[in-house]
């Protein structure tokens, strides 16, 4: 079995194998050129999202810079997203990233993790798994989420976290490892920040 044949079975591979890198770097071009754009040239930035993302549906907002390993072009943006400055996509596989979601500054999300035993990563081989990140969540800021992790829609994933296993819907979790702390539910109706009245009922 060859590497291309591995990574696509999620297996170990070498990920120095000329075969695998294809057009890695003109995908990691499109992305620089997404970020030299400035905040105001709204219908180039809009334009070249398409062109940079595997896909980007309407009202997507992307603030630069954005980091990639592949340039996100194995990045799927549903619609309405909003991705704050300096996230990072290690997108080795396929991250899915479902409507209304908002990613926070600094979140790193990994596909790629390489094998514990040392004389594997010595030979270069690393493994992929994809993300799968529900509709309408909110990931805070500076969140780490690892390789083959899915998020469940409506979910808020507190600042900092590191997400090392899956989580469901409509749920805030938190913490390193993170953790489902509670569901959301009629507390979130009446307050919108700790002791805060939520008014916009009224």
């Amino acid at each position: 079995m060859n590497n291309t044949e591995r990574k696509e079975l999620g297996l170990p591979y070498c990920y120095d194998d000329p075969a695998l890198l294809g057009k890695q770097h003109i995908y990691q071009d499109k992305m620089i050129t997404y970020n030299m754009t400035l905040a105001t040239e709204v219908e180039k930035r809009q334009s070249l999202l398409k062109e940079v993302f595997a896909e980007a549906g309407e009202g997507c907002t992307v603030e630069t810079p954005l980091n990639a390993n592949w340039g996100c072009k194995h990045v799927h943006l549903g619609k309405g997203i909003y991705i704050n400055s300096n996230v990072t996509f290690v997108d080795d596989e396929h991250i899915y990233i479902g409507d209304y979601s908002m990613i926070s500054p600094n979140v790193v999300f990994t596909t790629s993790g390489h094998p514990v035993l040392p004389i594997l990563r010595e030979n270069h081989y690393v493994y992929n798994l994809p993300i799968h990140v529900g509709r309408n969540v909110w990931i805070g800021s500076g969140c780490q989420i690892m390789p083959g992790i899915s998020i469940g829609d409506n979910s808020v994933i507190g600042a900092g976290s590191v997400v090392t296993h899956d989580i469901p819907s409509n749920v805030v979790a938190f913490g390193v490892p993170c953790r489902v702390v509670r569901e959301i539910g009629e507390k979130d109706r009446q307050y919108y920040y700790k002791d805060r009245v939520l008014d916009v009922w009224e």
